[in-house]
């Protein structure tokens, strides 16, 4: 308990220390804040409401403290975390991220449960084959795994199983709760992609952690008193393995969770990934606050939350 306590200090320090650099960033530049949030059809009045909105005309540590004020407790009219509305198109910044994350999360998670299994599984698969024809043809599918771009992954998917074959129906998003059929056909290319091209890592990952622990003296001894290499694998040598294969899973579903531009992009769906990209292309800043924002959150939580149970996924640490 005391372990996760401290690791949760250190996430919210660290998530205290990213807010202060992004606001920094986006107001503390060398430029005017609200020219660059006003619309290309701005007008005088425009400009000064956005300014009084941010309270741009009070001192840095000022706007700063407000911006926290407005993150924790809201503002009038809008509720905690208050981000402000999106210059493009009017909405509540709340609103533009809470349509376009239930589509990132479907497209990441289930692939990340996908990239995973497959990546630990064939690198264990290998290293407890050493030097094995198993071992050199998962090398190299690795190898090429790590090669391929997603863009490319994707668009080769689309082109054989949906518009040559059409064995799938084309990618689109319907919310689980509509219909789950249509939820998982719809995102199963976007799954298969990112597995294909993010699985390697783990791939050679575990095959090099779990090839180092099988070649450990305490794997030894319980092989010698009997154990089936199955259980060798399973009990000691994936479990010793886990802490480094879960730190990397944090880094990579917390990343993509703060947006997968790519996936997003190739598949046309507009998750977190392409609102970002139309709010840098229409200058939107408070979109692209909360975006950064968002994505750090996801990152230092899922980093937080695998620190503070590394006792429990390696018994070395306990």
């Amino acid at each position: 308990m005391r372990r996760l306590l401290s690791r949760v200090a250190v996430g919210l320090l660290t998530l205290a220390a990213v807010s202060v650099l992004t606001f920094l960033l986006f107001f503390a530049v060398p430029r005017d804040p609200a020219a660059a949030m006003c619309a290309k059809s701005c007008d005088s009045a425009r400009l000064e409401r956005i300014r009084a909105e941010w309270g741009l005309s009070d001192p840095v540590p000022v706007q700063y403290l407000s911006f926290v004020g407005r993150l924790v407790t809201g503002a009038d009219g809008c509720p905690a975390p208050c981000l402000g509305r999106s210059y493009a198109g009017g909405e509540p910044v709340s609103d533009v991220l809470a349509h376009a994350l239930p589509i990132t999360v479907s497209v990441v998670v289930p692939a990340a449960v996908l990239w995973m299994t497959c990546g630990v599984l064939l690198g264990t698969l290998a290293a407890a084959r050493p030097g094995s024809l198993t071992d050199r043809l998962v090398g190299a599918l690795s190898l090429a795994g790590l090669a391929l771009p997603l863009y490319l992954v994707g668009a080769v998917l689309l082109l054989i199983l949906v518009y040559g074959t059409g064995t799938l129906p084309p990618p689109g998003w319907t919310p689980l709760t509509d219909d789950p059929g249509r939820w998982a056909g719809g995102l199963l290319l976007p799954w298969v992609a990112l597995a294909t091209t993010l699985a390697p890592g783990y791939t050679r990952l575990a095959r090099a952690q779990v090839g180092d622990v099988l070649s450990a003296d305490f794997v030894r001894t319980a092989a010698a008193k009997g154990l089936t290499g199955r259980a060798v694998v399973g009990r000691h040598a994936l479990r010793a393995s886990a802490g480094p294969l879960a730190t990397l899973g944090a880094l990579d579903v917390g990343a993509a969770l703060g947006g997968t531009v790519i996936t997003e992009t190739t598949f046309g769906l507009n998750g977190l990934g392409r609102t970002v990209i139309a709010a840098v292309r229409a200058d939107d800043l408070p979109v692209m606050l909360g975006a950064v924002l968002l994505g750090a959150v996801f990152v230092i939580g899922a980093n937080t939350i695998v620190d503070g149970l590394q006792a429990v996924i390696d018994p070395r640490l306990r």
